[in-house]
């Protein structure tokens, strides 16, 4: 007897086994995307766009369809990267539409539930272009209707059928658009749609999933027998490529009021008079933006009619493609496959001669990162809350560091087992692990560092100072939830202190206002602000003026962070 339906425990397991299959696929997907230039490589936004999802996926213990729903959607739509991200995120939007509804899937919602992911992703797309991941879509979705009007309830069978037909309208889309036949390849973004759902299948079917591939295997299934002349052709096409609109851009408009289908509307219309590419994805209270166009001002401009924008993101396509063309040269000339990177990659290195005591920390953001190093870090590993660093990363960065004594600095309470574990595993060196658990912790330690003391008087200095610094990090909800006795929604912004949240709302600069007042003793003398990545700086210096007039004792400094995600972190001491 066949399986029936799919409940949500199994569905979150297909959605994340999808997900680690796009994820150990992405760079061959990379490879796929020759041309043409595109605002980032549709593997790494594809992947992007769904870990962000299956981060919150795998956070559910105990999911039902309706939270596994809200995860998938909410997930994918605020970590979508690049036209290929958005419009797998909005795939995703419309299928949860469909299952959040039901407490179990059968081959008649499944079927529903396509359709409305396709028609969903379609309407995102301001002029959709088929021989893309919206014709492979809509190829499965037709299969599936086809087949449930049949009247087949083997969700096995029904599901592998699927995937079949996606696969053969992936290797029809060189047939589709000239351009993928004249590289030999087929759709970079539907290869990364098929990857999705063949990781969910082997997890239907009980499967260990077999992350091995041949990385030119489904370039041949449209145009066997690669050869060198074809990769030169290919590199040769790239490079004549005219590019119509020259920027990438894209941004998050802050809505100040829900959307109406007529601004809707007019702001799309507005987009296809100054460019290409486009995609709009409106929320209640947020919309992405993606346009290709030669004036990013005039979207910009546009969208500040309807709210604050957040999230900005311009790149130059021809300063892109041009790079991608010397790049493809290089490899073809070197005509050899290039080491893969490994954990130590994600580590910036000061190299220096042997000394008696090094430093390493954990710290992600341009600012963050040289301040660390200007107060003598000799080994920066990149990472943070989102990204923790396993053991191998820091027993890789002691490894290069030539000192007798070396301290490590996690500036984050997940990363500081990690930290341990290497010490543990470290028996040529003497490791000191300072347990900060935030980047200011971090700054503090290292600052009183005195040189003409022992190794053992420095720590101790350091873990005393350290437990005087009082942390602050401003970031935004991505789901409903009750913390702390504070209702909180999804959007909102949240001031998160040492202990808790100390202050939710929708206004950033008044939640972190607000959560300053709540850190704040009579004890403190110092305050400072790292402002992040997405924050200008007037924005960030406000901030600041109104901390000082609130806390004229103190001494207020604002320095530019970088950080992704946390849009202020603060310290007082």
């Amino acid at each position: 007897m066949g399986l029936n339906v799919i409940d949500a425990k199994m569905l979150s397991k297909m959605f994340l086994a999808g997900a680690k299959n796009l994820e150990h696929k992405k760079e061959w997907i990379n490879e796929l995307n020759v041309f043409p230039v595109p605002d980032g490589d549709t593997g790494t936004n594809m992947s992007m766009t769904i870990m962000s999802a299956a981060k919150e996926v795998a956070a559910i213990a105990e999911p039902d369809m309706v939270s596994l729903a809200k995860a998938i959607s909410s997930g994918s739509l605020r970590g979508a990267r690049g036209n290929s991200g958005v419009i797998l995120s909005q795939l995703f939007r419309g299928f949860t539409k469909v299952i959040r509804e039901y407490d179990e899937i059968n081959v008649a919602i499944l079927a529903s539930a396509c359709e409305k992911a396709v028609e969903t992703a379609y309407k995102a797309v301001m002029k959709p272009k088929e021989g893309t991941i919206l014709t492979v879509a809509k190829g499965a979705a037709k299969r599936a209707s086809d087949l449930a009007m049949t009247g087949e309830k083997d969700l096995e069978v029904f599901i592998g059928e699927i995937i079949k037909e996606a696969d053969a309208v992936l290797a029809q889309t060189p047939e589709m658009l000239p351009v993928l036949k004249q590289a030999g390849v087929v759709d970079s973004g539907g290869q990364g749609l098929v990857e999705v759902l063949k990781g969910a299948y082997d997890a239907l079917l009980g499967k260990e999933m077999d992350l091995s591939f041949d990385i030119f295997g489904k370039a041949e299934s449209s145009k066997k027998g690669t050869t060198q002349g074809a990769m030169l052709s290919t590199i040769e096409a790239q490079a004549n490529a005219e590019i119509k609109f020259c920027y990438c851009t894209q941004f998050l408009i802050m809505l100040s009021k829900p959307f109406n289908i007529k601004q809707e509307m007019d702001f799309k219309e507005y987009l296809s008079s100054i460019g290409d590419s486009i995609v709009v994805v409106a929320d209640d209270e947020i919309v992405k933006v993606h346009v290709h166009t030669n004036d990013p001002g005039l979207a910009m401009q546009k969208a500040l009619r309807y709210g604050s924008l957040t999230t900005i993101i311009i790149e130059n396509m021809r300063l892109e493609r041009d790079e991608k063309v010397s790049d493809m040269m290089e490899k073809q000339m070197q005509s050899a496959t290039l080491p893969e990177k490994n954990a130590s990659d994600t580590q910036d290195y000061a190299a220096v001669g042997h000394k008696e005591t090094g430093f390493i920390a954990v710290s992600i953001g341009e600012g963050m990162n040289e301040i660390f190093r200007s107060l003598g870090v000799d080994c920066i590993i990149e990472g943070g809350q989102t990204m923790n660093p396993s053991t191998e990363d820091m027993l890789n960065a002691i490894e290069k560091i030539d000192a007798d004594n070396i301290f490590i600095f996690p500036n984050n309470k997940n990363i500081i087992l990690a930290a341990n574990q290497a010490k543990q595993l470290t028996s040529d060196k003497n490791i000191i692990v300072i347990p900060t658990k935030t980047v200011p912790q971090g700054i503090t330690a290292i600052i009183n560092y005195v040189p003409d003391i022992s190794v053992e008087e420095n720590e101790a200095v350091m873990k005393e100072e350290v437990q005087r610094v009082a942390t602050g990090q401003v970031t935004y909800a991505v789901r409903d939830t009750m913390i702390d006795d504070k209702e909180i929604h999804q959007g909102d912004f949240m001031g998160i202190g040492d202990q808790g949240i100390l202050a939710v709302g929708t206004d950033l600069q008044d939640v972190a206002f607000n959560m300053i007042r709540k850190m704040m003793s009579d004890e403190y003398e110092l305050i400072s602000i790292y402002y992040g990545d997405i924050i200008q700086e007037e924005q960030a210096q406000k901030l600041a003026d109104m901390v000082r007039a609130e806390f004229g004792s103190c001494d207020v400094e604002l320095q530019f962070g970088g950080q992704p995600i946390y849009s202020y972190i603060v310290s007082a001491e």
